[in-house]
């Protein structure tokens, strides 16, 4: 298969499928352009802000996109092309499109409240509370690990006395200056375009032409060399304070220029694989299980792994947390919710379909497993296409901006995942129509945005430093049970107010199976370990208890929701 044909024909397919379902959803659940948003009913200058579409677009994509759309493709690709382009396309039209898109438009019309509010409207007190404790769980295993993967990409490397080695640490410390300085310029911007008015065009050109000069300075000169543990500490430090400032200061501008450097990449990469044109080398079909493994381990059967590896390309839970935390408390009108949502879903499985070039273009390296960690394997690929049409000269300069948008991304999901935690806890403690001026005093305290944060940082950056890599291997199935109770959610609200939410029932319940199923193989792996015995048995039996949970918490809310949908259904006739 030609890599240009392959990305030209999916990209079609995906601009045919916003024009037309993206359109069609719309129209079914009644998107209200005179309806004023929670941006603007619940204007606060901290949380509740009104964005610009482009600026919001910029922080939708730039949280929801992290790492997840390069990982899940190139990984699953042991699969063969043809599984992980249908999935992609089919995953990101009618299931995680649907997902985003009803995710960030039912919370508009809860007043900006997270996904756990709909449910608690939609379903019961029950399953809100399940929920948002399932969720901020799962965010806080995403703040650990996003935490984590920033601090290694910014860690200084040692010789063996433990002297700094500064040839083998000078990528890192580019990387890090970069982004300190790229932090500093995103507040300038903020305060500038919302506090001084100035025109956003002008001031996106310098934004751009200032990213391009922190990108000179950061490869000329690099100053900071610290260790991990210190990293993650500013890191956490970082999180805390961004996800308690006002959006407007740092949230906005930052993921809005961010975006550039991931517009930036994906133009580099289509302009690489249009102009070297390459074939794809992988084969179109490897088989129903993964015996390839590059990596050491295998997948397993396609089905659940497929479904399960390929999330943030084609459907993921993290990103109705996302709509339904940050992106809805910013809306300008109801219209931006299906280019935002809808349309920054299509983008990802774009950048899904460029991950899948990627790879199949040093396949070679990747099946024999000499090129296997999924970011390198993307910057190696696309920096090589490049190259080849540009000249060899320009391969270091396209690499380091591939591994440095990717840093860039993770370090905007990590804060993003903060302040979404950070709602999460706060919405467990609150009942409805209840304020914190007339909460108890313990509850008070809890809701308090500092206290609140602080416990999000000091538990996500504890895990982060000593073993969230443990229990990383549930977190994929934990994304598809939010994804499915996410669409459970929006479903089951929809059925309320009385419109069609029958597009819900095939993508529910098939990532509910997905899920179940990924879940009985985890909980099986964990016991033949803890059979086994050895050094790791006790992870075996946290992995294996855990997922146990997950299974029942599965279980519990389906029931709760199907029994929603009956009241329902019988409220319905009722009207009739």
């Amino acid at each position: 298969m030609n890599a240009a044909l392959f990305l030209i024909i999916g990209c079609a397919v995906l601009v045919v499928g916003y024009i037309f379902y993206g359109g069609w959803l719309a129209k079914k659940w009644g998107v209200d352009n005179s309806r004023p948003t929670p941006a603007h009913t619940m204007e606060d200058g901290k949380d509740y802000c009104p964005a610009k579409a482009p600026v919001l677009m910029g922080h939708h994509f730039s949280s929801i996109a992290g790492a997840g759309p390069i990982n899940g493709p190139i990984q699953a690709a042991v699969f063969g092309w043809v599984p992980v382009m249908l999935w992609v396309l089919i995953g990101g039209i009618f299931f995680g499109g649907v997902h985003d898109f009803g995710a960030l438009f039912a919370s508009i019309r809860h007043k900006g409240e997270s996904i756990g509010e709909v449910i608690g409207d939609a379903i019961g007190a029950k399953a809100k509370k399940l929920f948002i404790t399932f969720a901020y769980l799962t965010l806080i295993l995403v703040v650990a690990a996003f935490a984590s993967i920033v601090a290694n990409t910014f860690k200084a490397t040692y010789t063996a006395d433990g002297a700094v080695d500064y040839a083998a640490s000078a990528a890192n410390a580019s990387t890090a200056i970069i982004s300190i300085m790229f932090i500093l310029m995103a507040i300038l911007f903020g305060f500038f375009v919302y506090r001084r008015n100035a025109p956003l065009g002008i001031s996106t050109v310098i934004g751009v032409i200032g990213i391009v000069v922190c990108m000179v300075i950061g490869l000329n000169w690099h100053p900071i060399y610290l260790n991990y543990t210190v990293w993650m500490i500013i890191v956490g430090l970082y999180i805390g304070v961004a996800s308690v400032t006002p959006v407007w200061i740092l949230l906005q501008p930052r993921d809005y220029l961010s975006s550039f450097l991931l517009y930036g990449m994906m133009i580099l990469a289509v302009v690489g694989i249009v102009g070297c044109s390459p074939t794809v080398d992988m084969p179109a079909f490897t088989g129903f299980y993964d015996t390839l493994a590059p990596s050491g381990t295998s997948l397993g059967y396609m089905f659940p792994a497929l479904f399960v590896t390929i999330a943030c390309g084609a459907v993921s839970g993290f990103h109705s947390l996302v709509g339904s935390g940050t992106t809805s408390k910013q809306l300008d009108q109801e219209k931006d919710a299906k280019p935002i949502a809808y349309g920054g879903m299509l983008i990802e499985c774009a950048l899904a379909l460029i991950s899948v070039c990627a790879v199949g273009y040093i396949w070679n390296q990747y099946a024999d497993g000499t090129t296997t960690t999924p970011t390198v394997v993307f910057a190696t690929g696309l920096a090589s296409m490049f190259s080849k049409v540009f000249g060899s000269g320009c391969y270091n300069v396209v690499y380091s901006m591939l591994i440095l948008a990717v840093s860039a991304f993770c370090l905007t999901s990590v804060d993003t995942a903060t302040r979404l935690a950070r709602y999460m806890f706060q919405e467990f403690f609150t009942n409805p129509g209840e304020t914190r001026e007339t909460m108890p005093g313990w509850k008070k305290v809890l809701t308090n945005p500092y206290v609140a944060t602080a416990i999000t940082v000091v538990a996500g950056v504890a895990l982060g430093m000593t073993g969230y890599a443990k229990i990383w291997a549930l977190f994929g199935a934990a994304n598809q049970l939010l994804a499915a109770l996410g669409l459970l959610a929006v479903c089951c609200w929809l059925g309320k107010i009385g419109r069609n939410n029958k597009m819900f029932y095939f993508p529910m319940f098939f990532m509910l199976i997905v899920t179940l199923t990924s879940l009985v193989f985890t909980i099986k792996a964990q016991i033949t370990g803890i059979m086994a015995g050895g050094e790791g048995v006790v992870w075996c039996y946290v992995r294996g208890i855990i997922g146990v949970l997950l299974v029942i918490l599965a279980i519990d809310l389906v029931v709760e929701g199907i029994r929603a949908l009956g009241r329902n259904k019988k409220a319905a006739q009722a009207a009739e």
